[in-house]
Formats: C-alpha cells, sequence, structure tokens
C-alpha cells in the first residue's frame, strides 16, 4: 500500500468505538487537498502547494462560464429542502439515516463524541478549522461556535441559476459534501453569501485550496461565477 493510499485509508476510516465508557471516537482526521477529493468525502482543506497542483487547480477554475449575478427574488433557505434533512438522492451520505450536519462533524472532526445510543448525533468533538487555522474545541452546548459553511453559498448559486432548477438538484446541493465545510461559525458569518471576490478565507495558505473547492462544486452543478470572482480565484493559485 502506498503512502497516499494509506493516508486515504486513515482519512476515511469507520467509526471506532473505544472500549472506556462505550463512547465512540473517529480517529483524527487527515486533511485532503481538494485536488485529491472530487466526492467530497475526505476531510478538511489542506493547502494547494507547488507548480503543477497550482496549474491544475487554475485549469479546473479557467472552465467556470462567467455571468453577472441575478436577483435574489425569491430565495429563502427552504428553496434547498429542510434544514440538514437526510432527503438527498444524487450525493454521498444521502439517506444513511443521519442528519446532513452530523455526517460533516463525523468526517472532519477529531476525537469525535455521540449521544449515548447513537450513531449518527454528534455532541463533541475537536475541529481544526480551515478558514482560520484555530484549533477549536467544539460541544453542542455552543453549538454555534462550529458551523456548516456551504462553499458556493446557497443565496450566492441562487443568483447564478439556481432559481430555475428543479428542487431535487437544489436539495443535492444543500447536501453534497463536495459543498461543505464544518469551520468556525464567526468565519462563516462574516463569509455570509460572498464569492470569492469579496471574501477569503483568513488563513492564507488555505486560499488556493478554497477556491478550488468552490471551483469544483462550481462547475459539478453549472453554476457560473461573476467575472470579478474567477479573476480572484486564478489570482489565489498563482
Amino acid at each position: 500500500m502506498s503512502v497516499k493510499d494509506a493516508a486515504a485509508l486513515l482519512a476515511g476510516a469507520v467509526i471506532v468505538v473505544a472500549l472506556a465508557n462505550g463512547v465512540e471516537t473517529t480517529p483524527p482526521a487527515t486533511t485532503a487537498s481538494p485536488l485529491g477529493n472530487a466526492s467530497g468525502t475526505l476531510p478538511g482543506l489542506a493547502p494547494v502547494t507547488g507548480k503543477k497542483d497550482k496549474a491544475r487547480a487554475r485549469a479546473i477554475i479557467s472552465r467556470l462560464e462567467v455571468r453577472g449575478r441575478g436577483p435574489s427574488i425569491g430565495y429563502s433557505r427552504a428553496r434547498y429542502g429542510a434544514d440538514w434533512a437526510d432527503t438527498a438522492t444524487g450525493v454521498p451520505y444521502a439517506r444513511n439515516g443521519c442528519r446532513t450536519r452530523d455526517d460533516l462533524l463525523a468526517r472532519d472532526g477529531r476525537n469525535v463524541r455521540y449521544r449515548e445510543g447513537s450513531s449518527c448525533e454528534v455532541i463533541a468533538m475537536d475541529l481544526e478549522d480551515p478558514y482560520t487555522g484555530q484549533l477549536i474545541g467544539w460541544s453542542k452546548r455552543d453549538a454555534g461556535e462550529v458551523q456548516v459553511d456551504h462553499v458556493v453559498p446557497l443565496a450566492y448559486a441562487w443568483r447564478m441559476g439556481a432559481a430555475r432548477w428543479g428542487r431535487g438538484k437544489r436539495v443535492d446541493f444543500a447536501n453534497d459534501p463536495l459543498n461543505l465545510l464544518p469551520v468556525k461559525g464567526a468565519a462563516n458569518e462574516q463569509k455570509d453569501a460572498s464569492g470569492p471576490a469579496s471574501w477569503l478565507p483568513p488563513q492564507r495558505r488555505v486560499r488556493c485550496a478554497y477556491v478550488t473547492r468552490f471551483a469544483q462544486v462550481a462547475v459539478k452543478y453549472a453554476v457560473p461565477v461573476t467575472r470579478a470572482d474567477k479573476r480572484a480565484m486564478l489570482a489565489q493559485c498563482r
């Protein structure tokens, strides 16, 4: 087994049950580069470095269609289905019996703990926030400290064409792990519905990885971006 394969195996390891106190945990997450994580099922957001990888990232970004923003008329979160409900059909983790938010916390968290009697509901974990680089010791008592960000925001997608999608595509988009990252709540709130020309992660070393992930989602769902956003994305991977 290669080192790369071993790392992927560790990152996607199945839940193990600790002997002490019957608490379920997962091994430490190993962050993955978006270039090796097209399914979105590997954790985190490892930096994209090196000339070849940055060239690969620019090639993905270059595929994006450019269009002006449309109106936000008619947008609401409910247009993408109920919050984190396990109702998507065409994406990883769909219909697995767990809420999407819990799937993502379990994917990216370290020392994950579940509610007694549940193999889904995450009540505590440690998270290395990809946006700020901070290590967060999270528990459900302060649930908003960690939020699950839509890399391509739902409101952004709505203005760029999602208003014309069928409901099934919108539900998949909102629950696709490729488009979801658990992050520091304050950073997510600061980002809001911004594109890359208006907001980038405070942690500079992951900015190329972030815009690459943004581009992967936009390509997968045929979401155009503004000219300013595309220019900003290419600039991060020079």
